[in-house]
Formats: structure tokens, C-alpha cells, sequence
């Protein structure tokens, strides 16, 4: 009987295995093990066409129940998120599409008033990129972070792809459009250096689970039922952390959390995590890659 011969699998080729357990030791900035940061996603939608989540059952376009829904977040969700913010005192990283420097600029400005970091989040989360030739993505990431640079005076240096979606090149292009780290793997409880054409890139941990819309909108959780996720998640590595620096990430939109019984039950969990303040360094993905590069690297 002929012996069945098995292939390679196809790799990314970006970075090897590593298991979590067997790196060099390290801390944060301030000496804690665990980093903990909001990734407060900031969109906004073409009316009648496109990309978007969903409350209800999808409808031919226009989709007005769709599309208001997630204005909501906009127009009042977002300003109750960052009252919640400030009460607790708590720094975000904000994902924005750049389509909201004509639609609602005051909303950026609010967040560049706080001192939070502004990432690339592409220009509208109605389209993806993964459908884009090389052109055509390397223009939206230069575009994006050139009108960053223009109405906000700083130019972004991390990115999240709307929907995750990538290229094979997005890696190469966003190292060469001048961005320092991405937010698109969710492989790892530590920053990874990703290898590109150009050189490292950085992929900061972005949370696939403690998010709002694939578990609340995607498994219908209930919002106290999301709360108490974070809250045992953070605890949980709170405990891990003992030993070795990780990173949690928290993703938020706020026409889902945003919305008045949903912010309730966020407002008890980050305020378990801000309890914390002094066991933990409570930052910004673009302050973790900034970290990493202070480190000595293998």
C-alpha cells in the first residue's frame, strides 16, 4: 500500500510559532505585568449602500432601521461612552474612519481634547480592503493617515482594517505608509514583530472575544453577560500576569454599548478594572508599540 505523502501548509511567513511560555521576560513601563486598553471604534456608514452591522433583519437598501441604528452611536452613544471615560479617568485608543472629519467632526476633535490616541480604522466601515489591488490599498492607507495628520496635527500610527480584512500585502504597505503597528492578528497575548518587505511591523493584541459586536450582536449575549466577561477576563489575567506581561485589549462601538442599558453594565466593569488602577498600566496600542521598541529586541 503506497505510503500518502503530506505538503507543507501554506504560511504567512510574517513570524514563526513562539509558545507564550518560553519568551524573555519583561515589564511595562510603570513595572506592571498586565497592559489594559480600550479600542473605541469610531465609524460611520454610506447611506443606502455598503457594509454594516445589523440590528435587525437585513432590508433592500435604503436599510433605514440598519443605518439609523448605527448612527445612534454618533449622535449620542459616543458622547455617553466618553462621559463614562472621563468619570473613570480612563485614556482610549479611537479607531476612526476618516469619513467622520465631514460627517461629524466634533466627535474627533472630543477625543483628540482628551489626549487619546487616534488610529487608522480606513475611511468608511461600508467597504472592506481585502477586495483591493496594491494601488488601491496603498492609496486608502496614505490617504487615511494623511487626512489624520490634516484636521487632527497627528498622523496615526497604528491601523485597523475595517472588518479585519486584509490583503497578502496589507503588512508591507501599512509599514511603508509609514505606520508602526496593526491591530488586524488576534494570535497572541504579547506584541508580536511581524516581518515585512520593508521591515518589522508590530501586531498589538486586538480582542476577537472581548467585543462587542461578534459577542453581542454576533452570539446575542446580553449586556451583563458582557460585563462580567471582562470582568473575568481581566481578573484571569490579572492572575496570569503574575509571572509574565500581557497585554488585554477591550473593543468597544458605541451604538452597541453606547446605547443606556447596555453602558450600565460597562460602566461596572471598567470600573472593576479602574479598582486595578495601581496593579495594572491602563494605555494606548500605539504607547504598547512604543514600549516594545524601548526593549531590547532578539
Amino acid at each position: 500500500m503506497p505510503v500518502q505523502r503530506y505538503t507543507t501548509l501554506p504560511h504567512h511567513d510574517r513570524f514563526p510559532y513562539s509558545a507564550i511560555h518560553q519568551r524573555s521576560d519583561f515589564r511595562w513601563p510603570n513595572g506592571a505585568r498586565l497592559a489594559v486598553y480600550l479600542g473605541f471604534n469610531i465609524e460611520h456608514f454610506a447611506f443606502g449602500e455598503g457594509l454594516g452591522a445589523n440590528l435587525g433583519p437585513v432590508s433592500p437598501q435604503p436599510d433605514v432601521l440598519n443605518y439609523a441604528w448605527r448612527e445612534y452611536g454618533n449622535r449620542v452613544g459616543v458622547w455617553r461612552c466618553l462621559e463614562l471615560f472621563d468619570a473613570l479617568n480612563l485614556p482610549a485608543g479611537t479607531l476612526i474612519n476618516t469619513a467622520l472629519y465631514e460627517h461629524c467632526p466634533e466627535v474627533i476633535a472630543a477625543c483628540v481634547a482628551r489626549g487619546d490616541e487616534l488610529i487608522g480604522h480606513g475611511h468608511t466601515n461600508a467597504e472592506r480592503q481585502n477586495g483591493m489591488d496594491e494601488a488601491t490599498e496603498r492609496d486608502l492607507l496614505q490617504s487615511c493617515r494623511a487626512l489624520m495628520l490634516q484636521h487632527s496635527g497627528v498622523a496615526p500610527t497604528g491601523w485597523l482594517s475595517p472588518w479585519i480584512a486584509e490583503t497578502a500585502l496589507t503588512p508591507d504597505l501599512l509599514r511603508e505608509a509609514g505606520y508602526r503597528y496593526s491591530l488586524n492578528w488576534c494570535h497572541d497575548d504579547q506584541p508580536v514583530a511581524m516581518q515585512t518587505r520593508s521591515g518589522p511591523i508590530w501586531s498589538i493584541p486586538y480582542p476577537q472575544e472581548l467585543n462587542d459586536i461578534p459577542m453581542i450582536m454576533g452570539r446575542q449575549l446580553d449586556a451583563k453577560d458582557f460585563a462580567q466577561m471582562l470582568i473575568d477576563n481581566f481578573d484571569e489575567m490579572l492572575l496570569q500576569s503574575q509571572s509574565q506581561s500581557l497585554v488585554m485589549g477591550i473593543a468597544l462601538h458605541p451604538y452597541i454599548v453606547g446605547q443606556p442599558y447596555r453602558l450600565r453594565h460597562l460602566r461596572r466593569a471598567l470600573q472593576h478594572i479602574a479598582n486595578h488602577r495601581s496593579d495594572i498600566w491602563f494605555t494606548t496600542p500605539g504607547a504598547i508599540a512604543g514600549a516594545m521598541d524601548g526593549l531590547p529586541q532578539a
